[in-house]
């Protein structure tokens, strides 16, 4: 296995980290991983963490739902309940900042769900997905093809750009944003939802928060991480929204990581609170979802 280590911080590119928690991969490899945290701009990484060729395996798991739409066990089922209404609030979004609808690309587009919605509500849509097997399943979905790299995408320009939950996933971080925003049309729309190492949920579970999820997420955002990421792309923040189902589902995870086995009371009565305190201080539900444009 080839790793590598990061030596300037992604963001504003120092070089002075310290470590802020170690946290086991609890879904794959049982490893164990570092994630530091930047002591100029506190953006936290996954620091060393496999390099590109070797992250693969990582992702070898049935129970890895993005890729394989596994329905086995109470979380997975759950999952695809809560998939469907968050889905239509997606959908909903995009029509709310793009009401003449016009075309859209879905990068890290799983197993195309979000884009077959779109594709029947009207949009045009492209869809990136590096996994083998998920984009079978998305081009299946979709009745489109799926590129397996943004290289494959050339000489468009798209209305919309969405990423869910899946920038924390990116190696070439800066060059995949860049790259993004110029296949943005000039009063294009970025929608990027990550989790958020500064909610409520995070702060409880600490390394068994499954939200780390590592080695998979390299990089583990918080608002003024990622408002500092956007700035330095020159996009301007339109607003910040919540993604409330997150709370529990990610207590679902924690609570197995946690105890062995999933509690469900303990997980609805947790992701109540970080829901709850998330409303009250500041807006750091679970996972975000940040809306740009161009400045």
């Amino acid at each position: 296995m080839s790793y590598e280590r990061l030596e300037q911080c992604p963001i504003c590119g120092k070089e002075d980290f310290k470590n802020f928690i170690v946290v086991t991969d609890n879904a794959v490899s049982k490893e164990s991983f570092v994630i530091v945290e930047c002591e100029n701009c506190t953006f936290k990484f996954t620091n060393p963490r496999p390099d590109s060729a070797g992250i693969g395996k990582y992702y070898e798991s049935e129970e890895y739902i993005s890729h394989s739409n596994t329905k086995s066990g109470i979380i997975n089922r759950a999952y695809h309940v809560v998939r469907s209404i968050t889905t239509k609030q997606k959908v909903e979004l995009i029509n709310r900042y793009s009401p003449g609808k016009g075309n859209i690309l879905d990068y890290g587009c799983g197993t195309g769900v979000f884009l077959s919605a779109c594709k029947n509500d009207g949009w045009e849509i492209r869809g990136v997905e590096p996994n083998a097997k998920a984009r079978e399943i998305a081009s299946k979905e979709t009745s489109e093809i799926i590129a397996s790299e943004i290289s494959e995408i050339e000489g468009e320009k798209f209305d919309v750009i969405t990423l869910w939950h899946v920038l924390e996933h990116i190696h070439t971080l800066n060059e995949t944003m860049a790259e993004l925003i110029s296949l943005l049309q000039e009063d294009g729309t970025l929608i990027i939802a990550v989790p958020n190492a500064d909610s409520h949920d995070a702060q409880q579970y600490k390394e068994n928060w499954a939200a780390y999820d590592v080695p998979r997420h390299l990089y583990h955002f918080t608002q003024p991480t990622m408002k500092r990421l956007l700035k330095k792309h020159k996009m301007k923040l339109e607003e910040v929204l919540p993604m409330k189902f997150d709370a529990y589902y990610v207590s679902m995870l924690s609570e197995k990581h946690k105890e062995g086995k999933t509690k469900m009371i303990n997980s609805v009565v947790n992701g109540y609170k970080s829901n709850s305190y998330a409303e009250k201080n500041g807006n750091d539900y679970s996972s975000l979802i940040f809306v740009a444009k161009r400045k």
